[in-house]
């Protein structure tokens, strides 16, 4: 047997990890401003993680969801506190495509309404209904094209506004950060103005923070630049630093249900003790802020470099696109190769940055100089 081929791969075998740095099976490193596409969010084998692992496998890898698991009172506990949501609702799943699934469902149950509203460009996951908000007609399946949903153009408004006029919208699904997109933002007065519109047309606003959540943007959640309260809040890659994990904020008007959703490894023992441990060393290390200041250096520094083939840097935080005047690859293939550096891309002609939130600005300055080479 193979594996299925459904990845076109760098020809590079990583086998070690520690802090922004990777190495791979001949010994070489690299420096990781990818973060193994924004999950790891802490830092490679940071000691204080592998010891919280370690120590809960040694006592309790998984039992089900059929018992009390106080892990999982802890952790909505403590994220409810450090990203000030604690009125909030917690229900754990195993990944990001899974928490915007849930969001989409609970939404329809609530008003029993069917049709969507999402952002051209957008990505929210591979699975049935995600895959359906998401504007890629290349991975959408016969099978998953329900006519539920509406792509619509980013910070237009009065586009967004009279499709909600009709009244029959269920939810709005945003990424106030595109990643996927392009790192594309969410201006404050779209982001306001759509808010409203939800409320007043009782369609229930979906923020999914699975890439540009979790202290990425510089702060918990990048929707909170633009000081809106949505209904529902979407989590995963960074929540666990890299253990599978996804989760999903339910305000507190919405009311659970037996038996509407469920899950088998959701919310496991390991993946609570791994997601505790990251909300350790992000108030030990003050990860969010450091995302902030490190990410608004990083941004200047790439700003000092515009030539002929950077046409533009945007993002927040630790999330930054690069948008080059030739395809990526030009760029993307010899920082890997010779400079030994990953990023990662977006589109034809972008890009991105997803570093760990522990890059330092002297990691910062590596990153620059290697870039400088290849431009």
């Amino acid at each position: 047997m193979k594996l299925f081929d459904v990845y076109p791969l760098f020809d590079v075998n990583i086998v070690k990890g520690k802090g922004c740095k990777v190495w791979d099976d001949k010994g070489q490193e690299y420096l990781d401003l990818y973060g193994g596409h924004a999950v790891i969010s802490i830092g490679h084998a940071h000691p204080h993680y592998i010891q919280k692992v370690t120590e809960q496998l040694q006592k309790l890898g998984f039992y089900s969801n059929s018992v009390i698991n106080k892990l999982q009172v802890e952790l909505a506990e403590r994220l409810g506190k450090i990203c000030g949501y604690d009125d909030y609702q917690l229900f754990l799943i195993n990944s990001g495509a899974e928490a915007n699934e849930n969001a989409l469902k609970l939404s329809s149950f609530t008003n029993g309404r069917t049709r969507v509203l999402s952002c051209e460009k957008a990505f929210h996951g591979r699975t049935s209904l995600a895959v359906e908000v998401t504007n890629n007609p290349k991975i959408i399946a016969p099978i998953n094209d329900n006519s539920h949903v509406t792509y619509l153009p980013l910070n237009d408004l009065p586009a967004w506004e009279a499709e909600l006029a009709k009244g029959d919208v269920c939810a709005v699904i945003l990424e106030c950060i595109q990643g996927v997109g392009g790192i594309k933002l969410a201006t404050k007065e779209f982001a306001q103005g759509l808010a409203a519109a939800c409320k007043k047309h009782g369609t229930i606003l979906i923020c999914d923070e699975i890439q540009c959540g979790y202290g990425r943007s510089g702060k918990f959640f990048a929707h909170q630049w633009l000081d809106i309260c949505p209904d529902i809040i979407t989590v995963a890659k960074g929540i666990a630093n890299g253990f599978p994990m996804g989760g999903v904020l339910i305000s507190p008007e919405f009311k659970p249900v037996y038996g509407q959703l469920g899950t088998t490894f959701g919310g496991n023992h390991l993946a609570c003790a791994a997601a505790l441990a990251v909300l350790d060393v992000f108030e030990e290390e003050n990860l969010v802020e450091n995302a902030r200041v490190v990410g608004e250096y990083l941004i200047e520094r790439i700003k000092e470099l515009k030539n002929e083939k950077i046409k533009d840097v945007r993002g927040r935080g630790l999330m930054i696109g690069i948008d080059l005047d030739c395809p990526h690859a030009d760029v993307r293939k010899p920082l890997i190769y010779q400079e030994h550096c990953f990023t990662g891309c977006a589109g034809a002609n972008i890009l991105r940055l997803l570093p760990p939130l522990c890059l330092t600005k002297e990691d910062a300055d590596d990153f620059i100089e290697r870039l400088k080479r290849c431009l």
